[in-house]
This record gives C-alpha cells, structure tokens and sequence, in this order.
C-alpha cells in the first residue's frame, strides 16, 4: 500500500465524513489524485461511501493494526516470549510467509500479521476469506525440539487459548470443534491450522495460524461455504455494551497462545484436556468422520489424553482418530 494511502485510511478510520479538499489539503495533492487513491481503497474491498457536498467516509470506521500497541497490551510473560512482531497491510498469506521467509534464531516466537490476505487458507486447503481490515490473520512461529510426537494435541490446546482470549474480551458460550475450529451458537467464529518446518522426530518449527472473524463484511461473508459469524455478531447478541477492538483481541491471543506453546513440551496436551472437553461443541452428538477412504458414524465422546477424537461405534466400541485429512460433521 502506497503511503498515501495508508494516510487516507488513517484518516477515514473514524467514520466520520472527510471533504476531498481537506484530504487533498493533508495529503498535498489534487482532489483528482484523492479520487483515484480512493478507487485503489475500494479494491481492498473497503466501501469508501461518496456523498457530493460532504466528502468520503468508510461507514463505520476501521480499526489499523499497530505494532507498538499490541506489544504495549501484552502480558509480561508473553512480552518476554515474543521475538517480534510484523504487520503487513497485504499479503499472500500469513503462515507461509512464517513457513518460508522466517529463518535463524530470532524466528521462534516471531508474531506476523496481516491486515489482508490474498491466499489465505484453512484446513485441507480452503480458503479463508480475508477481507482488509476486518478480522485477525496471525500466525506465531515456535521452535520445537523433539518432533511431531510430543506435540500431539497442539491445536486442541491452541483452540483452548483462544477460547481463553475470547472470554476475556467478553464473549461466553465459546466452544470447540476437533480438531481445531472455533464455534459459537453452532457457526464458526475462526479456525487454526497448523503447519511443521524441519525434521519430524527432531528439532521444528511449527507455524501457529489463527483466524477469528470480527467484523466481517457480509458482502465477504457470503462467500463463506458454511454457517459462520463474527466477534461484533456475537457481542450484540449477548448485549454486551462494548465494540470489538481487534488489537485488544490480537494482544489477548498472543499472550495466551505464546504461553501455552513455550510450555506445551512439558505439559503436553493432558493439561489442556479437561478444558477443551468441557467447550466440546460435538460432545453427544451423533457424527461421521470422513476419511480419504471411508466414513465412520457413532456418537462423539470427546477426545483422549493425546487429542485424538474418540466415536462410539453403533456395538459399544470406541474408536479414536488424530487429525490428519479426517473432517467431521454432525448428522441430522
């Protein structure tokens, strides 16, 4: 994004009505040259509203991700955790860029942001809707050192400290889905996917994406193939009398999220068990898992020590599944 164009943002952020000749006058350039900056913001998907007379306004406002504030609200513990911090205003993707561009000792317990992606995904590789500006695209970058094994249930324990910075910004009846989507009401507030870097039974890294819905456009949000909602959907419905601030919630998450990973090869998933069984969205439910090969149905009884989902099959067995390629989804 050209800096004009971050300082037009910085300016139409309160939703307040702006003249192009005060915005010309700001940025010293010609009313012509605000317009076609502008056109550039509406591409981002931004509905910049026009009124002739008045001037330009993004209905609303925005809220802009800034580094220095989010650091400043993070716990101590997670301050002392986070190696850094980088927001783009756009980007491909997230989780890739803490996959491939990220590298050196200085990479575990990086925080990258984004306002936009252009490719984000989630699990089994769908696409996640990332309008600019309107939800949280994270991704945390952890060193590891005694491979995929003794990092079995990560995601489910992730999910529980997301759950955890949810609540505290005020949001109840969070629950969770295995492996690794966020739930309220029975629609999908966010999801986590996660990625390893280096060798499997040794030293890694593990990519930690997180996507939270919080404003989300419904214009965006049609595109979505599922039954979803959002942080400000879900604080209305609750009565709650505050706005969702997307750093506040930013801040919240890497600070729980930074502690459960720096603790998570000591404690391993059955410190966070009795919490995830508890939000379990499916918990009774009669459901399928679908496998590359096969569909399995039975009733949902949670998950083991390890994080893999449990089915009691239709003559008493209870057969358990570890994420990989599997989906799960309730039956009618």
């Amino acid at each position: 994004m050209q800096e004009s164009q971050r300082h037009i943002l910085e300016i139409l952020k309160d939703g307040e009505f702006h003249s192009g000749e005060m915005l010309g006058n700001a940025l010293g350039c010609s009313r012509t040259a605000v317009w076609k900056h502008l056109q550039k913001l509406e591409q981002l998907g931004l509905g910049v509203e026009t009124v002739k007379g008045t001037g330009y306004r993004v209905a609303g406002g925005i809220e802009l991700l800034r580094a220095d504030k989010i650091l400043s609200m993070l716990s101590p513990a997670a301050r002392a955790l986070c190696s850094g911090l980088e927001i783009f205003d756009t980007i491909d993707s997230t989780n890739r860029y803490a996959r491939e561009m990220l590298s050196g000792e200085a990479a575990s317990g990086k925080v990258i942001l984004a306002e936009q992606q252009s490719a984000g995904r989630g699990r089994r590789g769908k696409t996640w809707i990332s309008p600019f500006a309107a939800n949280i695209y994270l991704s945390i970058r952890w060193d590891f050192e005694r491979g995929a094994q003794a990092l079995e249930g990560l995601s489910l324990a992730v999910g529980v400290a997301v759950k955890r910075a949810l609540a505290s910004q005020g949001l109840e009846g969070v629950q969770l889905k295995w492996p690794n989507d966020i739930y309220v009401t029975g629609k999908k507030l966010g999801g986590i996917l996660l990625e390893m870097v280096g060798d499997p039974a040794g030293a890694c890294s593990v990519i930690v994406g997180v996507g939270v819905n919080v404003k989300m456009p419904p214009e965006q949000g049609r595109r979505i193939d599922q039954d979803w909602t959002d942080v400000e959907a879900v604080l209305m419905s609750q009565n709650m009398p505050r706005r969702a601030v997307r750093s506040e919630l930013v801040a919240k998450l890497v600070s729980e999220i930074t502690v459960v990973l720096s603790d998570y090869q000591e404690k391993g998933f059955a410190a966070y068990r009795d919490e995830w069984q508890a939000a379990d969205a499916f918990y009774g439910l009669r459901a399928a898992i679908i496998t590359p090969k096969e569909t399995i149905t039975g009733l949902v009884r949670g998950v083991d020590v390890n994080g893999a989902l449990c089915l009691e099959c239709s003559d008493g067995r209870v057969e358990t599944f570890i994420g990989g390629e599997l989906s799960l989804r309730v039956q009618e």
